[in-house]
């Protein structure tokens, strides 16, 4: 069987909901990882210490998830 190669990344946009979001991803699919969590620093925009994307993997599939604030609606 071979093996596809990702082309593109979903990038998921959440208000500050990010972390809590893959958590319940990743607690849904077995065969999934959190990779990485990047945190905002002085500079902001977000509060510091508060998490900026969280990288992740369901089934081998690569997804990053963002607190990017509510400047942008879910359509």
């Amino acid at each position: 069987m071979r093996k596809s190669i990702q082309k593109n990344t979903p990038f998921l946009w959440f208000d500050n909901q990010a972390e809590e979001a893959v958590k319940f991803y990743t607690s849904t699919f077995k065969n999934s990882k959190v990779e990485t969590v990047a945190r905002y620093g002085e500079a902001g925009p977000g509060p510091k210490g508060s998490v900026r994307t969280v990288a992740f993997q369901i089934e081998g599939q690569q997804f990053i998830a963002l607190n990017g604030g509510p400047h942008f609606k879910f359509n």
